[in-house]
């Protein structure tokens, strides 16, 4: 049924995991041969088993196993999926952790038999996600992002690599599964009649309306084919705030498996449109208007930092440009329409999010439907008129505008 599997492969549960750690050489240094080993799984994505791994006698010492299903978790085995993943997020990895060490969990080692990836655990720090929806504010986060994404999308794109490089760089990331799910989920099935849409009937009327709304459809085709045929720079390609670590003074990007070579606005455009989504979630999750107002800010300011950083440390490789090849009005319009793609690119995350399948705990976690539905219409209604401004976008405070002057239809 799974062509690509390993005859060594074997999914590893609780009981299985303790051996395979002992059996592991990388692993000589954390663990010792008399330890009792526990372990937990704790994937909650959609794809992959995931293990809290520890020594008994002192949780400091721990990992976490993450290792690749051959079908998506969330929909079992009739949607086979291929373990080739698991290499591709590996050598993300290693690429995040030469570019940018303060910001990518450490691996110890790559299995390409067990198709599984063993890596520092985060233990003192929370999915980004969760935080936000709590209220938390994380004051170094804009910097750490801006920085993340600018040190690992310029150095991997035609500015600084040469041409050969570049070019078996994107064979050895060709992804073609992975992006099929996003070319479906993003760009396509949000916008038609499709059995794996996942909305509460309540939204039934503003999805009609988006799914009727033929102008749209046009923007997002556009941004399908940029998606599907701009090898710009090694983009994460799924760098929502439920792939990002957090705590008071760190920040962790993980989860890159469906790196691909694409376009930069697609990273860029993931963490504007999950801060939107966000920001469209506290409509309902802070009921005091004074706090939603706070922290909304904190959010919209949060925006509009992480794209000055990211341009800020994109500078470099614009200071040993060639400026015949790339003259100073080059740059500029590369930086805006990074912007123009960023934006494009974070609306369609967001419309994702709301109408189809694998929704964010941020809206969908609402309890109440009134609240839901409320805050799921803000959503659709600054993903819709960012989608159509996009193109006429020079500043990122434009985004934030958009945001403020939304309201929600339902």
């Amino acid at each position: 049924m799974f062509g690509d599997v390993s005859p060594a492969y074997h999914p590893l549960n609780t009981e299985t995991v303790p051996a395979y750690v002992r059996s592991r050489p990388e692993l000589a240094d954390i663990f010792r041969p008399d330890d009792v080993i526990e372990s937990v799984e704790v994937g909650d994505g959609n794809l992959n088993l995931v293990f809290k791994v520890w020594a008994a006698a002192d949780h400091s010492r721990t990992i976490v196993l993450k290792q690749a299903l051959p079908y998506v978790r969330l929909v079992g085995d009739s949607w086979p999926l291929p373990t080739d993943r698991a290499r591709i997020e590996a050598q993300a990895l290693e690429i995040h952790e030469r570019l940018v060490p303060q910001h990518t969990p450490h691996v110890y080692f790559f299995d390409p038999d067990m198709y599984l990836i063993a890596m520092r655990n985060l233990n003192d720090h929370i999915i980004m996600r969760k935080g936000l929806i709590q209220g938390i504010k994380y004051p170094h986060f804009a910097e750490h992002i801006g920085l993340f994404m600018a040190r690992t999308l310029s150095s991997t794109s035609d500015l600084v690599l040469d041409y050969r490089t570049k070019k078996l760089e994107v064979a050895r990331f060709i992804n073609p599964e992975l992006c099929k799910i996003t070319e479906d989920l993003i760009f396509t099935e949000p916008y038609r009649r499709h059995e794996r849409n996942r909305y509460h009937a309540e939204l039934e009327p503003h999805v009609a309306a988006i799914q009727a709304d033929i102008g749209l459809h046009v923007e997002v085709a556009q941004l399908k084919e940029q998606f599907m045929t701009h090898a710009q720079a090694l983009v994460h390609g799924d760098l929502h705030t439920g792939s990002i670590m957090v705590n008071q003074t760190d920040t962790y990007v993980i989860d890159p498996e469906f790196a691909y070579y694409g376009p930069m606005g697609f990273d860029v455009g993931a963490v504007i449109g999950n801060l939107l989504l966000n920001y469209a979630a506290h409509e309902a999750r802070s009921s005091d208007p004074q706090v939603r107002a706070d922290f909304r800010r904190y959010l919209t300011n949060t925006i509009i930092q992480v794209w000055y950083v990211f341009v800020r440390e994109f500078q470099p490789v614009w200071e040993r440009a060639d400026v015949i090849d790339m003259p100073r009005l080059y740059q500029e319009s590369y930086m805006r329409r990074v912007l123009q793609d960023s934006v494009g690119f974070g609306a369609c995350k967001m419309m994702r999010r709301i109408i189809g399948l694998a929704g964010v705990e941020d809206i969908r976690g609402i309890e109440d439907v009134g609240q839901r539905t409320t805050a799921a219409s803000l959503a659709l209604n600054i993903a819709t008129t960012m989608i159509k401004a996009r193109h006429h976008i020079t500043r990122i405070e434009e985004v934030v505008e958009i945001a403020e002057a939304a309201r929600p239809t339902l």
